[in-house]
């Protein structure tokens, strides 16, 4: 996907990166003036309502721009050993073509990145990670090692979400989008770009993303847009992907576990622990000693509030401290105000009562999550 990378080194200062795609983001509206990630200016808002936009997603396709993820390639003879060492799910059961999510832990068992090992051939991974330590690790663990670690400055993510989705790219490539299953990715040509469409997204929804190089970023954005326009597609911002993926309950790393020591344990991430894996990874004895011992369960809250409850506020039960609201919003799709919270166990049952403490204080109950599409069968549909 391009040819554009830098090598990853320990002292390597951070880099200041711009997706190509900001001449259509500030055209939409975008200031680009807001907070970045990963050293990326972010399209946090358009002109358009990202409550308009979360419908678009919800009933019909939006096209977000996710370029500020970090990919990382890893590859040679030593790629497989190096990155079986950093996270707990066996990537030696990776197959080519598919990918996963994984637990990534410093040796005392706590969380330290939001990372995805994608496997492209026997020999050559990526990884898909946030703002965590991801590439100090790799850097360590790759010393004297036959392996090359690059990040990929080139390459640029636009992210299509929506039950439209299909209908809109499957006609344009030669694969079987509809048969792709979750978390498996092809290479492809779209719209006369080669590109790599991967089934996955941050949103709840069906959803692909197209990996692609800077160079051909513009044109399938355009592309993708103008082939979605008879179906209600509209682009999306990064406001209104918080929305959605709130109500999907999924993780956002660090903003998630604000304790700074969270184990997967705490915040339901069991799944992407393999606990019959063989090889040894960082922390790998920690998190044994860890399991069942958990301060608290990560769960959501209904509010009783025409707003969102403020992040950070804590969790109040007949007088006493229980926990802390890490995610918050007012879903206008849902009508409910919704936070993602860590309780104490013992009140995380569904049902109970609580106090949001923040400057207004606001009654609350325990329910369970996803906030939206319970059962996630919007992303996991039959076929």
């Amino acid at each position: 996907m391009g040819n554009s990378t830098q090598t990853i080194s320990e002292s390597e200062p951070a880099v200041t990166r711009n997706s190509v795609l900001n001449i259509r983001h500030k055209e939409l509206g975008s200031k680009l003036d807001g907070d970045t990630w990963n050293g990326m200016p972010i399209p946090w808002s358009y002109h358009t309502d990202p409550n308009d936009e979360v419908i678009a997603v919800r009933t019909r396709a939006g096209l977000y721009d996710i370029s500020a993820l970090n990919i990382v390639n890893v590859s040679g003879p030593a790629a497989l050993k190096v990155l079986d060492q950093l996270v707990a799910i066996d990537v030696t059961e990776l197959k080519p073509g598919t990918s996963r999510l994984a637990a990534e832990v410093n040796e005392e068992g706590a969380l330290v990145d939001d990372i995805m090992v994608i496997c492209d051939a026997k020999e050559t991974y990526r990884l898909s990670h946030g703002s965590g330590a991801t590439q100090e690790t790799l850097a360590r663990l790759a010393k004297d090692q036959d392996v090359i670690i690059e990040q990929d400055y080139d390459v640029h993510i636009l992210s299509l979400q929506g039950p439209k989705s299909v209908e809109i790219l499957d006609p344009e490539v030669d694969i079987n989008l509809r048969t792709l299953p979750y978390f498996k990715h092809l290479e492809t040509v779209l719209f006369g770009c080669d590109v790599v469409i991967s089934r996955g997204g941050y949103s709840g929804e069906r959803g692909y993303e197209v990996y692609c190089s800077a160079n051909d970023a513009v044109h399938l954005w355009d592309s993708i847009l103008e082939k979605g326009h008879r179906y209600g597609a509209i682009p999306a911002s990064w406001d209104s992907l918080d929305l959605t993926r709130v109500e999907a309950a999924l993780l956002f790393f660090p903003y998630d576990m604000p304790e700074g020591d969270t184990t997967p344990w705490e915040v339901n991430m069991s799944w992407c622990i393999d606990q019959n894996k063989q090889g040894d990874y960082i922390g790998k004895q920690a998190l044994a000693k860890l399991k069942g011992r958990e301060r608290f369960k990560q769960t959501g809250l209904v509010c009783q509030s025409n707003e969102a409850v403020e992040i950070g506020a804590k969790i109040i039960r007949d007088g006493k401290e229980i926990g802390e609201v890490t995610s918050a919003i007012y879903s206008q799709y849902l009508m409910k105000s919704i936070a993602m919270v860590h309780i104490k166990p013992e009140f995380s049952q569904i049902g109970t009562q609580v106090l949001v403490a923040g400057a207004k204080p606001v009654n609350a109950h325990v329910v369970k999550t996803p906030f939206y599409d319970p059962m996630r069968l919007r992303t996991h549909p039959e076929q």
